[in-house]
């Protein structure tokens, strides 16, 4: 079989799906490797460096996806101005995709009707479970620790004050109040490095562990409590709040939000759209000046507003919905990610054959779509789909 790797065309994304030392593991397992031209300039790999590692170098997109049994990608298929043609349409039919696809993100639903109808065996990084046996395939976790460091990055970048405490002959200025919102991987990075940066940290989440986690860290856990059986779901992450209490949720944030000169919005449930815990209402209280880097945007977003792949400025609120963040890193989030995928494309055909084991807990909650059906729980149910 074929693996492609198309290079990345998604706006300032510099990552790459497979790196010289990931092509020649897969050249091992007994795949050839057909890598486009230039796919690993973002990370400062150039053709040869490809081609000594025992890949085929393709001139163009268009001959990666029509001549591959399996494209590997970072982020999921976009419209390719070159070709005047979405990627989905390039893919050859009844081949495999594996990259992040959020599928359950309303906004890339058509995307995974476009792989149904076109017969495509489609896999999402971000469903891959929680489990020990999946920590060197897992994704999330590699990325979501380059995330929260890169999210307070970028909002101190955009940040029209000190994020520290600063003496001055004139007087002191004051810090910055940075609140996290979600204290999984991407909240706990976040939380140390506006730590590091001098901010006064304050952190929300719902699920006992998480707060616990956070305090260890040295910043004051806010927020509300719920009973942990209608916050905690299967491996100890979030569960979907109802409505009602996710109302609650909202009015204790308020004045948290109210009174935040940075917010990282990181709350997600896996394999879910994530719900919206700032409103537009609760945005248009905060100060001038104030940023919300809302990093839970590849699952629809915490913030009502965030347009996805955009920044903006509301009411004086810049407003981050960056949706590749850890593109940003690639040298780094490259490295981590080419890793995960050989690791999950290793365990995929671990029976040795162009078939794969539909019980592998892996297998079957990071599969999308397979022979024009839908699996992927969580889509079914953003899509208001019975199982």
């Amino acid at each position: 079989m074929l693996i492609g790797i198309p290079k990345e065309i998604m706006y300032k994304e510099n990552r790459v799906a497979a790196l010289p030392e990931t092509i020649e593991k897969f050249i091992k397992l007994g795949f050839d490797v057909l890598v486009e031209t230039k796919a690993g300039a973002g990370v400062f790999v150039d053709d040869d460096q490809y081609r000594n590692a025992g890949a085929d170098i393709a001139a163009d997109a268009a001959r990666v996806f029509e001549k591959s049994d399996i494209i590997l990608k970072v982020k999921e298929p976009l419209f390719n101005e070159q070709f005047n043609t979405h990627e989905i349409d390039m893919i050859k039919e009844n081949s495999i995709l594996i990259t992040f696809l959020h599928p359950a993100a309303p906004s890339n639903h058509n995307d995974v009707k476009k792989l149904q109808k076109r017969h495509i065996t489609a896999f999402t990084m971000d469903g891959i479970p929680r489990i020990s046996r999946a920590q060197r395939m897992d994704p999330l976790t590699s990325m979501s620790a380059i995330t929260g460091y890169k999210s307070i990055i970028i909002a101190a970048a955009n940040f029209p004050k000190f994020v520290p405490m600063i003496g001055t002959s004139i007087g002191m200025i004051k810090p910055a109040n940075i609140l996290v919102i979600g204290t999984g991987v991407v909240g706990l990075q976040a939380i140390a490095t506006g730590k590091r940066l001098g901010g006064v940290v304050k952190a929300v989440d719902i699920r006992p562990d998480a707060k616990k986690e956070a305090e260890s860290l040295g910043v004051k856990v806010v927020g509300f409590d719920a009973p942990p059986e209608l916050v905690i779901g299967q491996g100890g992450y979030a569960k979907a709040l109802s409505d009602d209490w996710l109302e609650k949720e909202r009015q204790a944030l308020s004045p948290l939000v109210a009174e935040a000169d940075i917010i990282v919005l990181s709350a997600l449930v896996p394999g879910e759209v994530a719900q919206t815990l700032v409103t537009r209402k609760m945005v248009e209280t905060m100060k001038p000046g104030s940023v919300i880097v809302d990093v839970s945007i590849d699952q629809g977003g915490n913030c009502e507003i965030t347009d996805p792949g955009k920044e903006f400025i509301h009411n004086g609120v810049y407003i981050c919905g960056i949706k590749n963040i850890p593109g940003s890193l690639p040298v780094h989030s490259s490295w981590l990610y080419a890793n995960n995928l050989y690791y999950f494309v290793e365990n995929l055909f671990k029976n040795k054959t162009t078939g794969f084991d539909m019980t592998d807990e892996i297998i079957k909650d990071s599969l999308v779509t397979h022979k024009g059906e839908l699996f992927h729980k969580g889509t079914r149910k953003a899509m208001g789909l019975s199982d």
